[in-house]
């Protein structure tokens, strides 16, 4: 039985460095970390992709890049763009998400990820059968079958 694959956006990366006053926000930063700890683990697959290096790389907040960027090293994929990746992203794009997020929703496809996994509530609301997209609060609570 193969593990779960998923793919973490950047927002759900950053969601430890939000504002944790807001019972929400606190919720989705302990789930994001106890994924974090399942990759760590091995119990789930990390998949990541180039646009998630290069929204990283413009973190403005050097520790906070750099935090992200090291835990990277657990990806057990990395995906490179390809016209087959763009293609997927335009798909995305006619529904009206922004394209750095459709090319991460794109990314996660390719890599025929089980979850893409984010905090944005836009994206949230994308219905697409090719993935489950979920937050980390609703992952977490499916994993532990709650």
């Amino acid at each position: 039985m193969s593990k779960i694959k998923i793919y973490l956006d950047n927002c759900c990366f950053n969601r430890p460095y939000d504002d944790q006053n807001q019972l929400k926000i606190e919720l989705e930063t302990k789930a994001k970390l106890f994924i974090q700890a399942l990759i760590v683990n091995g119990k789930v697959d990390l998949v990541i992709s180039y646009i998630l290096e290069l929204e990283n790389d413009d973190n403005p907040f050097e520790i906070r890049k750099l935090a992200i960027q090291d835990f990277f090293k657990y990806a057990k994929e990395d995906i490179s763009e390809s016209s087959h990746l763009l293609k997927i992203a335009e798909e995305i794009k006619e529904t009206g998400v922004k394209t750095k997020d459709a090319l991460h929703i794109a990314s996660a496809i390719a890599a025929n990820c089980d979850y893409f996994i984010s905090t944005d509530s836009r994206l949230l609301k994308l219905n697409d059968t090719r993935i489950k997209i979920i937050n980390p609060v609703d992952f977490v609570m499916k994993k532990e079958g709650i």
